[in-house]
């Protein structure tokens, strides 16, 4: 799915490495029409994420960071 990024609007996952670096893993780099979208697909991911490394995540909405969450327990 393809939405403009005009500074709002478009949701979508920063997503981190242990060493706190951004990662980008193939397939995972979706974005979404709300925060709750967002939200719920981080919710169904999270198992396959950390097995590709990724510990924790930042919501962003067009250029502006919401939060970082960890998806570890």
């Amino acid at each position: 799915m393809s939405l403009p990024t005009d500074g709002f609007g478009a949701w979508r996952w920063v997503l981190h490495a242990e060493d706190g670096s951004d990662v980008r893993v193939d397939g995972y780099d979706d974005t979404f029409a709300s925060q709750s979208d967002a939200e719920s697909w981080i919710g169904e991911v999270y198992p396959d994420l950390l097995d590709h490394g990724v510990v924790a995540g930042t919501l962003v909405e067009g250029d502006r960071e919401a939060y970082r969450m960890s998806l570890e327990a």
